[in-house]
């Protein structure tokens, strides 16, 4: 019996659509949706958001980075974030099987993606152990990069010019020598390395299974250690300041080339595209999950994340200016009656200590117009051109942040949890990472997912042993 023209249609056209999505073996799925959603949120979520973001936000005109960071999150981000959702989704295979079914002369992107990922997690492990060994100090009062430390009735000269948290930062904790052959074995970070490891072993040796109940936790906790950041941080004088700073809008960089290039490179490192760790947690979804709602989730959750780092970043920093200002305000009022004292001072009415930064600053700028007070020794104090000495990546992190924590009442345990909240995005992050690495080599040679478990072992062993 001959077929109408419609089921010949619909026959082709079924045939087509089934060579085109191969159907793979059985493969493992999330458990939930909201461990699928925590996982993208954990990857996308990093470090970058906590300490690049802020920076490059105060960097590049405060609140007009802002606008047109969203700009480009909507016009590039979340369509290719998208297109990798949709791409692993559909295909059901990670980086190396996506682009080989695009096209096998393709394949050789995929296994990009993987070296990609894999000096990715290189350094990104690395920075997790830093975040360890900063832990396990926080356990301590007061915290050991409070003050510098005394020798022989001497504070250090070194650390005495610099800061106590500079100073713990290079010597103790990095323990950076004068030349390579002055240096030694770095024993405490090397176990904080190892331990490291440990736990992104433990976490990904079962694949999903594990990593996706490790996201309720890893993913979640950092946002209410942000909050109790901003609702502690909001308490504090000079926060208000540090976030006026930050939403200060200047246009006029809109027309700088480099902050374009800038914004866009912080959309592609926020989303995470490109490094087939999107592909591979996507792989494990059902066909017909709706991807489009989740691209614009994961990407909503991912501005709103850079925001809220923002202005607990400020609101900290905010304090740490102010503080800073006061305290030069105090040396300066010191120095200004030593000289009034021994008759050098001009005939110039002394500020008051209780003065404010704002009303030390009007006085000093009246001051200096009728003296010039540099060469007493005498400067201005104003939060304003503290909070302007940008500092990025672990400079905002490990120094500047935790000289402001340090400030704190009860700073141990504000230490503590802001090293604790790094620890679980690295390893948010790193899961993701490790990820792109192993799904792919799974999918594409078939001996080694019997072995699964001991591969991924060997993986990590070997990353370890490669760094």
């Amino acid at each position: 019996m001959e077929k109408s023209l419609n089921e010949l249609e619909g026959s082709v056209a079924g045939e087509s659509s089934r060579d085109l999505i191969p159907e793979p073996t059985a493969r493992p799925t999330w458990g939930s949706k909201v461990q699928y959603i925590l996982a993208q949120v954990g990857f996308s979520v990093g470090l970058g958001n906590v300490w690049r973001f802020p920076y490059l936000c105060h960097q590049n005109g405060g609140g007009a980075f802002l606008l047109l960071y969203f700009l480009l999150l909507l016009v590039i981000g979340i369509p290719l974030f998208f297109l990798e959702l949709a791409a692993g989704q559909s295909i059901r295979q990670g980086s190396i099987g996506v682009w080989k079914h695009i096209s096998p002369r393709l394949a050789g992107i995929g296994f990009a993606s993987c070296v990609v990922c894999s000096f990715v997690a290189l350094y990104y492990n690395v920075i997790i152990g830093w975040s360890l060994f900063y832990m396990f100090n926080s356990f301590q009062y007061p915290l050991p990069w409070e003050n510098c430390s005394i020798l022989a009735n001497q504070t250090q000269k070194e650390c005495a010019k610099s800061s106590a948290t500079t100073y713990f930062w290079y010597r103790k904790a990095l323990d950076v020598t004068d030349s390579i052959g002055a240096s030694e074995m770095n024993w405490p970070m090397t176990g904080c390395l190892v331990l490291a490891w440990i736990l992104v072993c433990g976490g990904m040796i079962k694949g999903i299974k594990s990593s996706g109940k490790v996201m309720y936790f890893s993913s979640v906790f950092p946002y209410i250690v942000l909050v109790c950041f901003l609702v502690r941080g909001l308490l504090l004088d000079g926060a208000m300041d540090g976030i006026r700073i930050m939403f200060t809008p200047k246009l006029e960089i809109w027309g700088d080339v480099q902050v374009w290039r800038q914004a866009a490179t912080q959309v592609f490192f926020a989303l995470g595209l490109g490094f087939g760790s999107v592909i591979a947690y996507s792989s494990y979804n059902d066909r017909d999950n709706n991807c489009h709602f989740d691209a614009i989730l994961v990407s909503f959750i991912n501005f709103m994340t850079s925001i809220l780092a923002t202005l607990v970043v400020f609101a900290v920093l905010g304090f740490r200016a102010n503080d800073i200002a006061n305290q030069c305000i105090l040396e300066n009022v010191k120095k200004i009656n030593g000289l009034v004292e021994g008759g050098a001072w001009l005939d110039i009415p002394a500020p008051l200590d209780n003065m404010t930064s704002t009303e030390y600053s009007d006085w000093y700028m009246s001051a200096d117009a009728v003296a010039n007070l540099t060469k007493y020794g005498i400067t201005n104090c104003r939060a304003e051109d503290e909070m302007n000495k940008g500092v990025e990546g672990t400079g905002l992190a490990f120094i500047a942040f935790t000289e402001a924590m340090s400030r704190f009442p009860a700073s141990p345990f504000w230490s503590l949890l802001f090293f604790l909240m790094l620890l679980n995005l690295g390893l948010s992050t790193m899961f993701g990472n490790m990820q792109g690495i192993i799904t792919p080599l799974l999918d594409n040679f078939t001996c080694l997912r019997k072995r699964k478990t001991i591969f991924t072992s060997k993986s990590l062993m070997f990353l370890r042993c490669a760094y």
